[in-house]
């Protein structure tokens, strides 16, 4: 992937200073995916790995609302009428799309505003931080179109940010979470006035950009890679990723800086 010349079909892409942003761009429907939008994303977050001048990526909201879920036109009508085997291809592709942002080197921000539900709200949980408005609801809604919780991650990712407790509750009920609930929760970390949303996401970005790439990348990967092994294997994962972490020259411009009392100016090597 190009970032500069990355031209998506179905969301809108910008790329500056490290930073992209991905935006859906059908504010009249509270954004919505499509089978089209949903394979997009997948294949963009997949791509992600190789794109090395990606340092951070914002995952934002339009027209007041982040993202509605599937589209009931869209997808949820052409569902009823599919065999199994294609059902299965559909929410393995909606799947691997989590799994894709999780593998994605880079650290996701996703900036909430309005609505996030169904795999609006899955694409949040799947965002290493999170930030919203006041106005901010989200629902892990699947409960309430008849389908069961678990779907595209969520009975292993949000019991892991907010407890087993509240995910049970939240996926159960399919109730929406509001932005008070999710701060206390954990589920956000800053609560940001509307106005505010965008810039303040844009700015932790480029702070993460601005930051030690490769080390980011790594402490992404234990994040993911230690939720499944005994503090003895997470310990022992951990020196070897920091023993990889100091032979690079960013360690080596850190220490260089602290001597010359300056700010290291990391380039991600």
């Amino acid at each position: 992937m190009n970032p500069n010349a990355f031209s998506p079909k179905h969301f809108r892409w910008e790329f500056e200073g490290g930073v992209a942003r991905i935006t859906l761009d059908r504010p009249e429907r509270k954004n919505p995916l499509t089978f089209e939008s949903y394979a997009e994303l997948r294949d963009a977050f997949r791509d992600l790995v190789y794109a090395k001048e990606v340092k951070a990526v914002v995952f934002g909201s339009q027209g007041g609302n982040f993202c509605s879920g599937g589209d009931v036109h869209d997808i949820i009508g052409p569902l009823i009428k599919m065999s199994m085997p294609e059902l299965l291809d559909f929410t393995r592709m909606t799947g691997d799309l989590v799994k894709a942002m999780r593998r994605a080197p880079q650290p996701i921000i996703a900036a909430i505003d309005g609505v996030s539900a169904g795999a609006g709200a899955i694409i949040s949980m799947a965002s290493d931080l999170r930030y919203s408005t006041p106005e901010a609801k989200t629902a892990f809604l699947f409960n309430r179109v008849g389908l069961a919780g678990c779907d595209m991650g969520a009975c292993a990712i949000l019991p892991r940010i907010v407890g087993q407790g509240r995910a049970s509750e939240l996926l159960f009920f399919g109730r929406s979470m509001n932005a008070a609930e999710g701060l206390a929760w954990g589920f956000f970390n800053e609560i940001v006035p509307a106005e505010k949303l965008d810039a303040h996401a844009m700015a932790a970005a480029k702070r993460l950009a601005e930051g030690p790439a490769f080390a980011n990348a790594m402490t992404k990967n234990q994040l993911s890679m230690e939720w499944d092994m005994s503090l003895e294997t997470a310990i022992e994962a951990e020196a070897q990723a920091q023993a990889i972490c100091m032979q690079t020259n960013d360690f080596k411009r850190a220490y260089d800086a602290f001597i010359a009392k300056e700010k290291p100016v990391f380039k991600g090597d």
